[in-house]
């Protein structure tokens, strides 16, 4: 399987829509709905798992996670890897283990690990002092060997602005703010200004972002990447969680399996027909066994 890198990508587009992957189907379906990138989501990550997103799994379940999504479709991969995973020294074999896994972008926050989801509490949530999470953001930059740093940060504005310039002075390719780092459209254009525009958004399930962040609007404000982390896990969850409750409640399994994807779409969607076609290849009939046996 063949693919362009993020970088490669954004030479060409001027916005690049990512919605949030957490296994090799959520994102052979992305890569089937026209998406020309995906993202391995922390959030979607952690809810496969059935655990919170609050940096519960390992960065060897997350890298495994990554190298699944990886091997589930061709497009460029932008990887979650939450705070890096330690010091400035261990972010930097977060990110080789991250590009060895197949990611070609990768974004960091500055929290305090392990971190909290922030439109899951009320209050601000931790972060390390800025000096620290730039040194982190050099490493990773030191580490990239081709791979996009994108910086994240927490804060909140003027703090949210003073942050990411850091980061950007650090070496990071592009910046995101979290949904919560500025309140309104006229916030994010006066810190576009600022920061030199590149910038990274999340349009996060339930937020104001996701309704306000047009692609006419995403575009005003410089942003290249707009990642649509939860939207898709939210669907799957939905959609399970509605069937089995009709199974439960003692509705036919067939008119439930006819409101869902069909059947014989399965088997196609993940290769099948493919590893039939190999099988045929590479695979020696019953009379060329014969064949070989009797030769020797």
């Amino acid at each position: 399987m063949t693919t362009t890198s993020v970088a490669q990508l954004l030479e060409h587009e001027r916005l690049v829509y990512a919605p949030g992957a957490w296994d090799g189907l959520s994102a052979r379906l992305i890569e089937r709905a026209g998406f020309r990138a995906v993202c391995s989501s922390g959030y979607a990550i952690s809810a496969s798992l059935g655990m919170p997103d609050a940096e519960l799994y390992t960065m060897t379940e997350n890298i495994g996670a990554i190298r699944r999504i990886r091997e589930g479709c061709s497009l460029p991969l932008i990887a979650d890897i939450d705070t890096g995973y330690g010091n400035a020294v261990n972010v930097m074999r977060t990110v080789n283990q991250a590009r060895n896994a197949g990611a070609s972008a990768v974004f960091m926050e500055d929290q305090v690990a392990p971190k909290k989801e922030p439109l899951w509490v009320n209050q601000p949530v931790p972060l390390i002092p800025i000096e620290e999470a730039a040194g982190k953001i050099r490493a990773a930059k030191d580490a990239a060997d081709g791979v996009l740093i994108i910086a994240r940060t927490d804060a909140h504005g003027d703090d949210a602005r003073r942050r990411l310039g850091a980061y950007r002075a650090a070496g990071a390719d592009l910046l995101m703010p979290v949904t919560r780092s500025f309140s309104s459209v006229e916030e994010w254009s006066d810190a576009s200004e600022e920061l030199g525009r590149d910038l990274v958004s999340t349009i996060t399930a339930g937020t104001w972002v996701e309704k306000e962040f047009t692609r006419e609007v995403l575009l005003e404000l410089g942003v290249r990447i707009a990642l649509l982390p939860n939207q898709a896990v939210h669907a799957a969850a939905g959609a399970i969680a509605n069937a089995l409750q009709r199974l439960y409640d003692g509705e036919p399994a067939t008119d439930v399996t006819a409101d869902g994807m069909a059947p014989k779409e399965i088997p196609a969607l993940l290769g099948f027909p493919e590893i039939l076609e190999l099988q045929a290849k590479y695979h020696a009939s019953q009379s060329e066994l014969t064949a070989i046996e009797g030769g020797m």
